[in-house]
């Protein structure tokens, strides 16, 4: 199986059902927080990675179904499908005040970047790849970045009440 069948179902759910559940949260989910300094070049990292996923994934097939990387693949790419669409439902219906702290985002304050690294490295052990695997890891520590921004943005945006919320939730995991 060619591994661009292994994007659509991630794009549909992260474009498709965000914009089914909200089309105003189509619009927030592309804003970037605003940058500063290194902030910056990480998210041309970020966007860079990003581009060579969507690129680099039709070439390569997945490989060896009934394999051990076959089997880890598939539960890391699936988990962060759920993980996903779970997020996209958080995502489009916050709270009054607009902060998202119900749902998946009482475990981790980022689950949509979380659901993002899990498609990816399932996708990277899937087709067997490590320049794929490299890209994701490129990809991660690029969206860290961004986070620190956002989670920057969000405190001047919310105060107290993100202060609480990122107190009691953990960033990732």
């Amino acid at each position: 199986m060619n591994g661009l069948w292994l994007l659509l179902p991630f794009l549909l759910i992260r474009f498709g059902l965000l914009a089914i559940f909200s089309r105003e949260a189509v619009g927030r989910a592309a804003h970037f927080a605003p940058m500063a300094g290194g902030e910056r070049a990480a998210c041309w990292v970020y966007q860079l990675s990003n581009a060579a996923l969507l690129l680099y994934l039709p070439f390569l097939r997945v490989r060896a179904a009934g394999s051990l990387p076959f089997f880890a693949g598939l539960m890391c790419y699936l988990g962060g499908l759920a993980l996903c669409a779970a997020s996209m439902a958080g995502f489009a219906a916050p709270s009054g005040g607009g902060l998202r702290t119900g749902g998946v985002y009482r475990f981790s304050r980022n689950p949509m970047y979380v659901s993002y690294f899990l498609c990816f490295a399932g996708m990277a052990l899937l087709v067997r790849s490590a320049a794929l695997a490299a890209i994701v890891l490129v990809f991660q520590v690029s969206a860290h970045w961004i986070i620190l921004a956002e989670e920057r943005w969000c405190l001047e945006t919310f105060g107290a009440d993100y202060r609480r919320y990122a107190e009691r939730v953990r960033r990732y995991l």
